[in-house]
């Protein structure tokens, strides 16, 4: 892959998160939006969730759980919107693609086009404290300045689901055996993308709520392209459905990819992703952006992020992206976990 391309990923590896800290320390004030707390016209009332997820080795558990229309209901740039039944709640999911401005157009996009959503949830990898465990922050920052807070009753409701009566969520600890050159798959069962032999992290997978995430990319306003029918990670259409999409996202492609092979761009990279003073519980590149939008239109969200990179590896791999091309999906399938179960309870409380 090109040097932008192999550096796509690296703010996640700029900040490593604390547990413990649910609070941000920065030198200027800080301001939270005001948090969304119910869905306008009341509960579902019809309208849908929207599930979303970078990258299609994220989206894949959760399409492999749910009842999905192979055929995408909407296709827009190049990336299509998938109705679903998911944990009884009537869905839309959807692969924003990688970074920023691929998370806010996608997400612009839904809301424009469908009559109306329920809930937003996000399902995907980031950088952590210790490999395989689930972030939820209770705030999102893209700038370490203007937070969002998660939705209070999105948050409420996820208490309710990691309490009794219910089951404790199952997170793995080992990786499933699959593919570790990223390909994606077409027709049938998912196929688990991570390492040639199973690998046990030394810490045991937990979830953590509280604390804030930070989500940048360090693209300077551009939007990463989408690689049509090669990545898990680089793609934008789940790999479990034929990609119907592949002359808008090749042409995407073409006109897109120039801009991040120049020079500029290249130097500039560090400097452009160096994350602002303070410390994040979790690090991506979409989250921040996906809920500004919901917060915006009065919609409730929350997100899940699962470290992909961080402590705990037995390998001892220096750090990301040798870390997140290992055990991305160990993190994508505890991320979906935490997220399925958070579904359920959001259905039930909604009924």
């Amino acid at each position: 892959m090109s040097a932008a391309l192999a550096g796509a990923l690296a703010p996640l590896a700029a900040a490593k998160a604390t547990t413990t800290a649910t609070t941000i320390a920065t030198t200027t004030a800080t301001t939270t939006a005001t948090p969304v707390d119910v869905p306008p016209g009341g509960a579902h009332n019809g309208c849908p969730v929207l599930i979303l997820s970078a990258m299609p080795l994220e989206a894949a558990p959760i399409i492999a759980a749910s009842s999905v229309n192979p055929n995408p209901v909407w296709v827009h740039s190049g990336k299509g919107f998938w109705s679903a039944t998911v944990e009884g709640n009537q869905a839309i999911i959807a692969v924003t693609g990688i970074g920023l401005e691929n998370a806010t157009q996608t997400t612009d996009a839904a809301f424009a086009h469908f009559p109306c959503l329920s809930a937003v949830v996000f399902s995907g990898t980031s950088g952590g404290d210790f490999i395989g465990d689930v972030m939820v922050p209770k705030r999102w920052t893209q700038d370490g300045k203007t937070f969002v807070d998660t939705s209070p009753t999105a948050l409420a409701v996820l208490n309710d689901a990691l309490n009794p009566p219910n089951q404790p969520v199952s997170l793995e600890q080992t990786t499933p055996v699959g593919d570790p050159l990223c390909l994606c798959a077409p027709a049938g069962p998912p196929v688990p993308s991570s390492a040639t032999v199973p690998i046990t992290v030394k810490h045991k997978p937990q979830v953590e709520v509280g604390g804030a995430g930070l989500s940048m990319d360090g693209f300077g306003g551009r939007t990463f392209p989408c690689i049509p029918q090669a990545s898990d990670v680089f793609g934008c259409w789940p790999c479990r459905f034929p990609d119907t999409a592949t002359p808008t996202q090749a042409a995407n492609l073409a006109s897109t990819v120039p801009p991040f092979l120049e020079p500029s761009f290249v130097l500039g990279y560090q400097s452009a992703s160096a994350p602002p003073a303070g410390t994040f519980v979790s690090q991506d590149m979409e989250t921040a952006a996906v809920f500004g939008v919901a917060s915006a239109h009065g919609v409730p969200f929350i997100g899940f992020r699962a470290a992909s990179d961080g402590g705990g590896d037995p390998l001892m791999l220096p750090g990301f992206p040798a870390e997140f091309f290992v055990y991305r999906q160990l993190a994508a399938d505890n991320a979906a976990s935490v997220a399925l179960s958070f579904l359920g309870a959001w259905h039930t409380s909604h009924s």
